[in-house]
């Protein structure tokens, strides 16, 4: 079975099925031992469908399809969220690829045009939050990213460590 994707584009409505399959796989091999399993399994396909429909409606996501055209990994991202980092003011939202498809290059060909897309609306930084037991992190440490603030999330009563990335100039990251 060849695993190498051979395309990445603009998501599409039509898209928000599969992205939604990717999410909840996604989190189900990522956060297993970390997040909460009532959390995960309750997770599902339906849930994440409509989130994704209303995402791709605002823009700012991706896809990458294997040689049959399924949807493998998607990302997005656009104006950071919090208001709460000065001189930060892009941020990658997510980035999420199925685990048979980790470890290709899909990351990285995803973050680009996330990083076209901040830079188009003329800013110039970047931020993304992980979870700090969630191995991706060092992905974002490959791609320059700098350890900035660590924030407390709560998911089903559990308290979590979140990182937060920056890159002060996403100009210089490919």
């Amino acid at each position: 079975m060849d695993n190498r994707v051979m395309k990445i584009r603009k998501a599409v409505l039509t898209d928000a099925k599969g992205i939604a399959k990717v999410h909840v796989e996604s989190w189900k091999t990522t956060y297993a031992n970390i997040v909460p399993d009532e959390y995960l399994n309750n997770l599902t396909y339906e849930s994440r469908e409509q989130i994704w429909i209303n995402n791709i409606s605002d823009g700012g996501v991706y896809v990458s399809e294997n040689n049959e055209g399924e949807i493998v990994g998607f990302s997005s991202g656009g104006i950071e969220r919090s208001g709460k980092y000065n001189g930060f003011n892009g941020e990658l939202y997510a980035i999420y690829i199925l685990k048979n498809y980790q470890g290709q290059g899909i990351g990285t060909a995803l973050v680009k045009p996330i990083i076209d897309e901040i830079k188009a609306m003329g800013l110039y930084s970047m931020l993304v939050l992980v979870l700090e037991d969630n191995i991706s992190r060092l992905f974002y440490e490959a791609l320059g990213g700098k350890k900035i603030d660590t924030v407390e999330v709560q998911i089903t009563g559990r308290k979590l460590s979140e990182l937060v990335y920056g890159w002060e100039d996403i100009r210089n990251i490919f």
